[in-house]
């Protein structure tokens, strides 16, 4: 759909949201005169600071330029020419990534049926057996979702038990932490919660989704994987020249908890949103609202008239299950407007 001024709020997805200020501030002051090129800028040597402030000393982080392309290298770092990766079968990786994992790391996905999209320390379990038969693709990396595809927040206890459990039979804990911040938004806890602190291995950390122009970061907790990270960067087409651009927006997300201010706001979005909906006839929350994130059922006839002013996308068209997706800048007024139009669909 062309960029239309007049159009209503989207509420598609959290990457139809313009920049942050604060985040095209920091973009226009990187561009300030002539610096290194491939990160041997200062503007990186402060995002990768920041990173260790952030998550732990150990931690590595490395600018890459969208979110695939952070699960691709991170992947990649954990894995041989024979494994297997387990996720849920709604993960990112096995169901919009046009079969990256596959393609390109020559791996084999090995998908799960899961209750709210995230996975439990069974289902890696279930799975073990195969260690050890050379006729099989070998388990070696367990993805999840934070935020899930489904909206869902795995606790840091969720996470640390799969960490657990992984790491005792030699498989790594990998995080597709697309919205990583709005987990730690909904759970009020540290980034560091939810990632070094619960065992994870390596992770995505997100920008796009929260207010950045075109800025993901890889976050390596494993020293012994950091040193291949330059290489498959370079590799998977990941690495910029000009870095500065990428950094400088990360750089402001983790100063004064833009990156929380962003999430918090588009959560409590959602959550008006989703209370808004309680008293419209035949329409239900279809999973709980944890992040930024709603997904109802609806009548047909409803949803395809509130389409008609409105953009957002059915999850399953059959069912009748929509997601409605809220970002850093929805405001109240958006909020009540879609709500308005949604009573009004419902109701003639």
């Amino acid at each position: 759909m062309p960029i239309d001024p007049t159009h209503p709020k989207s509420f598609a997805s959290d990457n139809h949201a313009g920049v942050h200020s604060e985040i095209l501030h920091a973009i226009t002051t990187a561009n300030q005169g002539d610096a290194p090129a491939y990160g041997d800028d200062t503007w990186t040597s402060t995002f990768e600071h920041k990173i260790k402030e952030t998550f732990g000393p150990t931690a590595e982080g490395f600018a890459v330029l969208n979110g695939a392309g952070a699960n691709m290298v991170g992947l990649a770092l954990m894995l041989g020419r024979y494994d297997a990766i387990l996720c849920a079968d709604s993960a990112h990786i096995a169901t919009h990534e046009t079969g990256a994992t596959e393609r390109l790391l020559g791996v084999k996905l090995r998908t799960v049926p899961t209750s709210q999209g995230k996975l439990r320390p069974d289902d890696i379990k279930a799975h073990l057996n195969l260690l050890g038969q050379h006729h099989e693709p070998q388990p070696a990396v367990v993805s999840i979702s934070q935020v899930t595809e489904l909206g869902t927040c795995y606790s840091p206890t969720e996470i640390a038990a799969l960490a657990e459990t992984a790491h005792a039979s030699g498989l790594r804990l990998h995080v597709d932490g697309a919205r990583l911040a709005n987990a730690a938004a909904h759970l009020n806890c540290p980034l560091k919660a939810i990632t070094t602190d619960a065992g994870v291995d390596v992770f995505s950390f997100g920008g796009t989704k929260n207010g950045a122009l075109a800025a993901e970061a890889v976050v390596v907790l494993d020293p012994s994987l950091t040193d291949a990270v330059p290489y498959l960067r370079r590799q998977s087409l990941q690495l910029a020249s000009k870095m500065r651009f990428i950094s400088a927006q990360l750089s402001a997300l983790l100063t004064d908890d833009l990156w929380h201010r962003n999430a918090s706001h588009a959560n409590q979005m959602a959550l008006r949103l989703a209370n808004g909906i309680t008293d419209v006839p035949g329409v239900s929350l279809a999973q709980p609202v944890e992040s930024n994130a709603v997904f109802a059922t609806l009548p047909h006839a409803v949803t395809e008239s509130l389409r008609q002013h409105y953009l957002f996308h059915y999850w399953d068209e059959q069912a009748g299950t929509v997601r409605w997706m809220t970002a850093y800048d929805t405001t109240e007024e958006h909020v009540d407007d879609f709500l308005a139009a949604l009573h009004k669909a419902a109701t003639t």
